[in-house]
């Protein structure tokens, strides 16, 4: 059995390893840079697990970026091309998922399509009507950032959707989900069987949810900080709840990432002609939370009083990660050059002297001197000896 991989981020770069412990599989990208790096085993994301699986396992798995090659040798070809939200359309883009689904239709039109991107509810059936055939299937992703491979490997559930009917095609779903057993390590994997559509809902709700935990426990931390209160010791009266439970209640700047972001907004739209109250303030209290965040920052620094420096320390969303998109930060960021602030930043994976308009310090003294006050999602130990500059919400000292 031969499988193809569409797309190298954390989603396609973790199931292609998945595989190749006991298949031949092509990872397929656009960019020669990323399909070279694999080819050397070296990892084009940051994922400790990833970089080691690369590097030490034994994987029959060759990246390119000729799909045509790749979709032709493949029974199956799981599509996990990028879906950013398009504020505009109100809608995901998914015009690189559609791409690949009409390149296997010209080259192998027989092989089975497993969308792992995250699309709007109904995509999948409007793709297989769309395009008269019944091999596209969606199976959801739940991976944390800095954890993809480890997700894969001990997985929450297994979910592929199937066509009521078609032999062929729930044998070949039901194919897929022991394949992917077969590359776990976790043996006892609650796996489910549904149609498209629901199989699409279970992606937007699962994160929505997980949109409102954090939207609730920044919110509580909003009312705590503003009262005087000690946030860490309401969370954990309230957590010791076992029906509440102490996973995801540290706070933040505000969900961001990936996913959550544009899952929330793309599970309201689908909310377009359904009575509803929370989604839409789930989408509202995570604005609300960064214009918090500002004015607190804000205030640290002794604005309006004087011109304040806020120094930015990390773009990215968790430790273990790469990923700048979408991150709570940046919002703030926003709001914060609205008020007139200068906002540097320190990011050691930058390389470039700027980004997106903001100054970016690459020496550590150099920014913990310029800042008036220093923005920090996340705590490190690095910012132990200016701890009088900080701005920071993290109870816990973890993700």
């Amino acid at each position: 059995m031969v499988f193809s991989i569409a797309g190298t981020g954390y989603v396609g770069l973790s199931n292609a390893i998945i595989l190749a412990q006991n298949y031949k599989v092509f990872a397929v990208d656009v960019i020669p840079e990323k399909a070279e790096m694999i080819n050397n085993k070296k990892s084009p994301i940051v994922d400790k697990e990833i970089e080691e699986y690369l590097a030490e396992k034994p994987l029959d798995l060759t990246a390119t970026v000729d799909g045509d090659m790749a979709y032709s040798q493949s029974d199956f070809v799981i599509i996990s091309t990028p879906t950013n939200y398009d504020e505009e359309k109100n809608f995901f883009d998914t015009s690189s998922v559609e791409s690949v689904i009409e390149q296997v239709l010209r080259v192998n039109p027989t092989a089975i399509m497993i969308v792992k991107s995250t699309v709007p509810v109904g995509f999948t059936e409007e793709m297989r009507k769309r395009y008269g055939v019944n091999n596209i299937l969606f199976s959801p992703e739940f991976l944390r950032e800095g954890k993809a491979l480890y997700d894969n490997l001990y997985p929450s559930r297994i979910i592929v959707s199937v066509l009521e009917g078609d032999e062929k095609i729930i044998q070949a779903a039901h194919t897929f989900a022991d394949c992917l057993k077969k590359g776990a390590i976790k043996k006892e994997i609650p796996t489910l069987f549904l149609n498209s559509t629901e199989a699409e809902a279970v992606k937007l709700f699962s994160n929505t949810y997980l949109a409102l935990r954090v939207s609730y426990f920044n919110e509580l931390d909003t009312y705590a900080e503003l009262n005087g209160l000690n946030a860490r010791q309401i969370i954990e009266g309230v957590c010791l709840d076992p029906r509440i439970g102490s996973h995801y209640n540290n706070p933040s700047f505000g969900y961001g990432g990936y996913c959550l972001p544009k899952d929330t907004k793309q599970l309201l739209a689908n909310y377009k002609n359904v009575p509803q109250n929370i989604i839409e303030a789930i989408v509202k209290a995570n604005h609300t939370r960064k214009s918090v965040i500002a004015k607190r920052i804000l205030e640290k620094g002794g604005y309006p009083e004087k011109q304040v420096t806020v120094g930015i320390y990390r773009l990215i969303m968790k430790a273990g990660s790469d990923n700048f998109r979408q991150s709570a930060i940046q919002g703030v960021m926003q709001r914060l050059k609205d008020k007139g602030a200068e906002v540097v930043i320190y990011e050691p994976t930058l390389r470039v002297d700027e980004y997106n308009g903001y100054k970016v310090i690459h020496d550590l003294d150099e920014f913990k001197q310029m800042s008036d006050v220093i923005a920090v999602n996340r705590y490190s130990d690095d910012l132990s000896d200016c701890a009088n500059k900080i701005y920071c919400r993290d109870i816990y000292l973890r993700d």
